[in-house]
């Protein structure tokens, strides 16, 4: 299995010199070739050494695995397929089971024996349709929200410039504002982050997350004390000098501080948003559904593609099935490698387990969502997979980000964040949610100019994740083909190359380094992205209810006044109708006057988390829904260091303790003896 892997902040920047074929979304020194900070370098893994081999099997049918398979139960409480033992016997190895990646595909282990051996000799058995080592890889990084204007005393001063209306200084930045004046978003729009995990106790996240999961099947990766369970809490990834320069797992994946890289990216997808508080989220009123796929060093294949399939409502063996299904997946994160099955003969069956899953998801409608990479090459895997819409990176000028990937297999542009001075504070790094621990977790923060700025397309990808969750919340039957349709169709147009320029039009050779390049449809997509009017076209001329609100937040004893004024529908028709409830937290908030104008007012009776729906009908007799989720009372206390979310429980099942009110309880050239790693988005994580 590949590693995915994590974009690393300037904080968590590699302190080695190491390879730049890596996706690392996280931040970079200030000063870079061409005043551009870039992510951390990735090392090479290709050449370490595996002494027990890891593959993933994939049965010709589910029939035929349940054939082999006996059951055990999970800590995870499920039951995990018990398949190597009489696949041993079958081909004459000492096997044992690994995690589950969906009903009819687990992972296999051989101890002493190389992945090229292992794969042979399973590759022969006429119940086998195909194997693949299991590689690591790594992550690539208007309203009351004090950063999202900036200013004087805000680092960076620039605030959220990315969201901004774009103007001949920010021509980048993707017209947020346009898009919330059609819709705020739903709360049953759920945004898969598979990432890290996140901090559960940012007061930015607070009422947006679900309780999502954590797919790490290897509890040293996972860090956390145990293997898969239902706390997707991000426990730190740092990695020490001594077990970068020793370690038999770490051993030169470069030693950096955490990187806190799924909070990042859960920030710029979902934040609370018009809470008189940090940053605001592209997605508004969407929720955030955290699935950790991504440890120490990145996460293997066979746990992403266990986590897209559990995140987009498909079983996987072993694991108590998705309650809440999402219709984004976001995946900052990747490598580099081919997904067209059979270009790469070393190994033939890692395109197809992507796909396969991907062909699943789209089938149910859920849009996937990926980071280009970081290492200014090709596309990396699997934002390169058919099917997926990759994004690559644009500085504020509307020019490639130095660091990001392309090629044809590029979708869209978004802002990807850089510095522009080679000395001094980063002037247009993307600012979101993260934790100061340089190992465990500290206290809750955000990523500034200076020591902690966010550059890398893993900050790329969920602005456009963000933009499909409010398209969908505008028009829920839209298909991922028309989602991409509109997203492209409505792109802005790259600025032109202008006169006398030093720096040439992007090339479609991907096999040379491009830092310094100007966009063009070929290379980094059709366009740059246009959240206002990608909504906006996705609307069409269907009715839609808009959730306004003056504040997310209801002071203890306070009121606050909702509007559905905002609501739309379609030329020649009006709205006749408003109906206002509360579907969750009946107990904690009520309505003071009419549950039936276009305004409402909701009074805090308690302190929690409740949720309002909006109805609205038009003249035609058509509904329209929207919610969102709003904090009621006195938020919770700030909390520095380890909370509840970060217990581990001691009785050796059910994997680690709950947070409160949660469920309970490549490197570039793959080798067949390789610990390839997929790392996010920034240079290990985009």
């Amino acid at each position: 299995m590949t590693r995915q892997t994590l974009p690393l902040s300037p904080l968590h920047r590699l302190r080695a010199v190491l390879t730049a074929l890596v996706f690392v979304c996280g931040v970079g020194p200030i000063a870079a070739a061409g005043n551009e900070a870039n992510p951390p370098a990735r090392p090479d893994l290709t050449g370490a050494p595996a002494s027990n081999a890891r593959v993933i099997v994939k049965f010709k049918s589910a029939r035929q695995a349940s054939a082999l398979s006996a059951t055990a139960a999970s800590t995870a409480g499920g039951a995990v397929p018990q398949r190597a033992r009489a696949l041993g016997l079958r081909v004459g190895l000492q096997l044992t089971d690994g995690a589950a990646v969906s009903s009819d595909t687990q992972v296999i282990h051989a101890p002493g024996m190389s992945n090229a051996r292992l794969m042979q000799a399973l590759a022969a058995d006429p119940q086998v349709d195909y194997v693949v080592e299991d590689h690591r890889r790594r992550a690539h990084a208007a309203v009351s929200d004090p950063l999202f204007t900036g200013g004087p005393g805000v680092s960076p001063v620039a605030g959220q410039w990315y969201l901004q209306v774009p103007n001949a200084t920010l021509v980048s930045s993707v017209n947020a504002e346009s898009a919330w004046a059609i819709t705020t978003g739903r709360s049953d729009i759920v945004v898969a982050v598979l990432d890290s995990g996140v901090r559960f106790n940012h007061p930015d996240l607070d009422g947006k997350l679900l309780p999502g999961y954590d797919f790490i099947s290897e509890a040293v990766t996972a860090n956390d004390g145990d293997g898969r369970d239902a706390n997707p809490t991000d426990p730190g990834d740092w990695i020490t000098a001594d077990e970068n320069a020793n370690s038999k797992t770490f051993g030169g994946c470069g030693a950096q501080d955490s990187s806190w890289h799924g909070t990042q990216v859960a920030g710029l997808v979902g934040a609370a948003t018009n809470n008189a508080t940090g940053m605001a989220g592209m997605g508004r009123h969407v929720r955030v559904l955290p699935v950790r796929v991504l440890g120490k060093c990145g996460g293997y294949d066979a746990d992403i593609v266990a986590g897209m399939r559990w995140a987009g409502g498909l079983h996987v063996d072993g694991v108590p099935d998705n309650p809440t299904p999402a219709r984004v997946i976001n995946m900052s994160l990747g490598e580099a490698g081919s997904c067209t099955v059979g270009a790469d003969p070393t190994q033939p069956g890692v395109a197809k387990l992507y796909l396969d899953a991907i062909n699943e998801l789209r089938q149910k409608g859920v849009v996937i969502v990926a980071s280009a990479g970081n290492d200014n090459r090709a596309v990396n895997m699997p934002a390169n997979c058919a099917g997926v819409i990759a994004v690559s990176g644009l500085r504020h000028a509307g020019d490639k980000s130095g660091f990001s990937s392309l090629g044809s297999e590029v979708a869209i542009a978004a802002p990807a964040g850089n510095c522009v001075n080679a000395t001094g504070e980063c002037l247009y790094p993307i600012l979101s949610a993260t934790n100061t621990g340089r190992t465990g977790p500290e206290c809750s923060s955000y990523t500034t100019g200076s020591g902690t700025q966010g550059l890398g397309t893993s900050f790329s990808a969920p602005l456009v994740s963000g933009t499909v969750a409010l398209m969908l919340s505008a028009q829920p039957t839209l298909t991922p083909t028309q989602v991409q349709s509109l997203l492209q169709s409505t792109a802005r147009t790259f600025p032109a190359r202008p006169a006398g320029a030093t720096a040439p039009a992007c090339s479609a050779d991907t096999t040379v380094s491009q830092i310094e390049c100007h966009c063009t449809t070929a290379t980094c997509g059709a366009g740059m992205l246009d959240a206002g009017a990608a909504v906006r076209a996705a609307t069409g001329n269907s009715l839609v209810a808009r959730l306004g609100d003056s504040s997310t937040q209801v002071a203890p004893n306070g009121s606050v006044t909702l509007d559905g004024r905002g609501s739309s529908t379609g030329a020649g028709r009006t709205i006749t109708g408003y109906q206002w409830r509360i579907s969750d937290g009946t107990a904690l908030a009520g309505f003071s006057g009419s549950t039936t104008g276009s305004t409402a007012v909701l009074n805090a009776l308690g302190s929690g988390l409740a949720t309002v729906e909006l109805t609205v009908t038009d003249s035609s007799g058509a509904t329209s829904r929207s919610a969102g989720v709003l904090r009621i009372g006195t938020p919770p206390a700030a909390v520095c260091g380890p909370d509840a979310s970060d217990a581990v429980a001691s009785d050796g099942g059910g994997g680690g303790a709950m947070h409160a009110g949660w469920l309970a309880g490549l490197a570039a050239v793959v080798g067949l003896l390789a610990w390839s790693r997929r790392r996010a988005g920034s240079a290990a994580v985009h």
